[in-house]
């Protein structure tokens, strides 16, 4: 006979199990768990037994559980059991489990009543189990026994609050009908961990083993000593019944029979028993159901309306209909058009906040890298001079030359003018780079039509290399334009005069005083551990000096650096370093920082530190020449020029260095202009205008609209996720219609149960008797109706009360330590007799005057 309440419920769960591995997910109900606490031979593993429905824990009399037993029950379509000791054995037979059980507790506990906090582990499979968490826990013992330890009472307290303290387990405290309830251990452990009463639940046992003209009616009407959730009775078996292998169902039904042949119970013997027991316990695992289901309907209704879009368009899909392949077919190569352009131009929606693409990277290659390429082909000065010098005295040939030949300046000019061509070729790759990652980018969304993506991005590559020529023809053209004629007439070029008259110093264009040219975190790289090590600090770069802070509020700076005889320099990596290194020095040997000749500033990537060298190009901060090849031939450079000669190289000199300039200005306006015509806006318009034809001639509609297999399997997916949510949804309505659950009962007046304050094994004070009215007898149980008992008051020191008295307590003692008058403490005596005509053991009802006061 197994556990009926808990057998409906399961197919409820299975539903839901069932609807929640539909779409690939679990479901946690986290039921709570299950546990028992009590006296010794309380009967404890009996109830928990009744639960379960089976027959499969050790009995006897004293101590019989002395390890917990950790028993998890799990849904399954076969039954058997196994122990986390021995998982490869599957135990089929129950008594098999016992035998196991006791043989564990013996292996670790011994044989001689020891104790262990060491838990066994169970697990019983079986289909007519919910997935539960039970818990036997020993009993509650004041005497240590055979091998048992002087503290016994308190290690077994500290095990049970180990388990009880979950906020989920569910607390049954059992107390046996023939002890006095108010002295009830396991009420007072369960009062600590559950103060509101919420999930403890009384359990009141061996109602047939009361004195004869005794019963437990106001205990269990809650009237006496009340819990929130109240008391249940039940008959266990006996000793006697047990080892006559008197089975469950047969237990059961002499259970029903006490309740209702007994005058104290029959009007109340249906909330009694093993079954309403476990039909209580399988309510509050029904509430627990029901209140999580609000929180898996919201889930669920969060993933369906993030379907819902993508699905409306699935819903009447036909993978083979024709008008819907050319309908696609259309849109997406409009949508891959109109990202495109959004791409290059920029865009306000879908704007990626991680890093540059599109239009932004190509905008940097126009105005920083290149700009950049083209500054670092410009100075090689000793180079330049001595090429200079050669023209001037090849052009004289054999005679000495009075005046400075103009043709030595246009030979120089033209040879400048063709060293132009490799950065505008390199702009130009770098520009046909970006557009190609672009193009990969945007069909990125054709990936549901493998094929159709492909040839899209075979087109469009194939048009902007075709471009890539025209382009590159063209860039040549202007630099063979520039090449074919020096116009010294142009309004920007020095003239002779004014070359002849100019200093030798590099003309530095400097930017507006105090414009900030750039902001950003770099980190000084070469500072030494022993004055703090590398640092990153907030740099600010303006056209007269650079400055950096602690952090981007800019209110401690830390040093400014003026940027007079500032020049650049590469920095190769560091072993083990992911930072790219440039450096900043001073072209006249000084340091630039407290003792540092040049300071290393590290960025995250290569792109950053091309940055911020075009940004200190246009603060006037140049590289520094490459000193190799000025090294080389440094004999030929040792000859003396004559005075007339160095002034002609000095003037041809500053005349270049004006020519050239201004064609720098030229190419660094056309370059953009004439890559964005060519290039960009093609391809721009050969999308929009000429790529479906060339889509359509190149291959058919059909093979082009080819559905991806993982784009099928997607849709399907997605199909059957849309649906399986929609069934659990509506299994979680059946549920909460075919489900009640019962309120929290209201709160009692539970102040006669008093937490324990410690479980040190101190010394506790002596309960003494209470002060009754004269003419009143005492009662057995329960408090003497009368004025409110006033508790203890707190704070007071438990050093200033008297020492404890050995005693044997009589039943009239309980509580009277919260008596606010005291009697002297008695001798230990037998109980004192009740008079005949009141039942022994029966205790007094409080008088109606006298009602429970709420405690919460």
């Amino acid at each position: 006979m197994g556990n009926r309440g808990m057998e409906e419920l399961i197919p409820l769960v299975n539903k839901l199990q069932d609807a929640f591995s539909s779409i690939g997910q679990s479901c946690h109900l986290d039921l709570p768990q299950i546990a028992v606490v009590g006296g010794q031979s309380a009967g404890k593993s009996s109830v928990l037994e009744n639960f379960v429905g089976r027959d499969f824990l050790p009995r006897g009399s004293g101590i019989v559980t002395r390890r917990p037993l950790i028993l998890q029950l799990i849904f399954s379509k076969t039954e058997y059991a196994e122990f986390l000791h021995c998982k490869s054995k599957k135990f089929t037979d129950f008594d098999e489990v016992r035998q196991e059980i006791e043989a564990e507790t013996d292996r670790v506990t011994g044989t001689n009543k020891g104790i262990s906090p060491v838990p066994i582990n169970l697990r019983v499979y079986s289909p007519h189990v919910l997935n539960l968490t039970l818990i036997d826990l020993p009993g509650i013992t004041k005497v240590p026994v055979g091998d048992q330890p002087p503290d016994i009472e308190y290690q077994i307290k500290d095990m049970i609050l180990q388990f009880i303290s979950r906020e989920s387990s569910l607390i049954l405290a059992v107390t046996p009908a023939n002890m006095d309830l108010a002295n009830s251990d396991a009420l007072k452990l369960a009062k600590e961990v559950d103060p509101q009463g919420l999930r403890t639940i009384g359990v009141i046992t061996k109602l047939d083993l009361m004195d004869e003209g005794t019963d437990a009616r106001d205990v269990l009407e809650n009237k006496l000593l009340p819990l929130r959730r109240g008391y249940i009775g039940v008959v266990n078996r006996s000793q006697k019944d047990i080892e006559g292998k008197k089975d469950i169902r047969a237990a059961l039904a002499a259970e029903r029979k006490f309740f209702l042949s007994h005058p104290a119970y029959r009007h109340m013997a249906d909330r009694m028993g093993t079954p309403h027991l476990q039909k209580t316990l399988n309510q509050q695992l029904t509430n627990h159901i029901r209140e999580s289901l609000p929180a898996l309907r919201s889930k669920l209704q969060s993933q369906l309306l993030s379907l819902e879009k993508e699905v409306e368009e699935y819903k009447n899909f036909r993978p083979d209909d024709p008008t819907r392949k050319t309908k696609a077919l259309l849109q997406m190569v409009q949508q891959f058009g109109v990202d495109f352009e959004k791409r290059i131009e920029g865009s306000g929606d879908q704007v990626d906040t991680l890093e540059l693409s599109g239009g932004a990277r190509i905008n940097r290659i126009f105005h920083e890298r290149f700009p950049f390429e083209l500054v670092k082909m410009e100075f090689d000065e000793k180079d330049l001079r001595r090429e200079i010098s050669y023209a001037i005295k090849n052009i004289h040939g054999v005679r000495t030359g009075l005046f400075t030949p103009d043709l030595a300046f246009e030979a120089i000019v033209k040879k400048q003018v063709v060293k132009l061509k490799e950065p505008c070729l390199k702009c130009v790759d770098l520009v046909i780079q970006e557009l190609i990652n672009t193009v990969r980018q945007c069909t990125s969304k054709l990936s549901s039509y493998p094929r159709l993506r492909e040839e899209t991005e075979r087109i469009v590559t194939t048009y902007i290399r075709e471009r890539e020529g025209r382009t590159k023809d063209q860039i040549l053209l202007l630099i063979d334009i520039e090449q074919s004629y020096i116009n010294t007439n142009h309004e920007d070029f020095i003239g002779f005069a004014n070359a002849q008259q100019r200093s030798t110093q590099l003309n530095k264009k400097r930017a507006i005083p105090n414009q900030v040219i750039r902001r950003g975190w770099l980190t000084i790289n070469n500072i030494s551990l022993m004055k703090g090590g590398s640092k990153e600090y907030w740099f600010v770069l303006t056209a007269e000096s650079l400055s950096w802070y602690k952090d981007e509020e800019e209110k401690e700076k830390k040093y400014m650096l003026p940027l007079d005889n500032l020049k650049i320099r590469d920095v190769e990596k560091g072993f083990m370093s992911n930072k790219h290194v440039f450096a900043i020095f001073n072209t006249e040997q000084r340091n630039v920082y407290k003792d540092l000749r040049q300071i290393e500033l590290a960025c995250d990537s290569q792109e950053d530190v091309d940055s911020w060298k075009a940004s200190f190009l246009r603060a006037g901060v140049y590289p520094e020449k490459d000193q190799a090849e000025n090294e080389d031939g440094a004999q030929e450079n040792t000859f003396s020029m004559d005075p007339q000669l160095e002034r002609q190289v000095e003037t041809i000199r500053n005349l270049v260095d004006s020519y050239v300039a201004i064609i720098n200005k030229s190419i660094r306006d056309l370059m953009p202009k004439t890559i964005m015509h060519l290039m960009i806006n093609n391809t721009k318009a050969f999308i929009h205008h000429e790529l479906l034809a060339y889509l359509y001639s190149s291959a058919d509609q059909s093979s082009l609209m080819e559905e991806s297999a993982d784009q099928a399997q997607r849709r399907d997916d997605m199909l059957r996720m849309y649906h399986a949510l929609k069934e659990a949804l509506n299994i979680i309505g059946d549920i909460s219609t075919s489900t009640v659950s019962t309120p929290v009962p209201p709160p009692v007046d539970d102040t006669w149960l008093q937490s324990p304050s410690s479980h040190s094994p101190t010394p506790q004070r002596r309960p003494v008797s209470s002060v009754h009215p004269p003419g009143r007898p005492p009662a057995v149980r329960g408090p003497t109706p009368g004025p409110p008992m006033i508790p203890l008051p707190m704070g007071t020191a438990t050093s200033s009360l008297p020492p404890p008295i050995p005693y044997r307590p009589g039943p009239q003692s309980v509580f009277a330590n919260n008596d606010l008058f005291p009697a002297p403490p008695q001798i230990p005596s037998r109980p004192v007799r009740i008079p005949p005509g009141i039942p022994p053991g029966v205790p007094r009802r409080p008088p109606p005057s006298a009602p429970a006061r709420p405690f919460f």
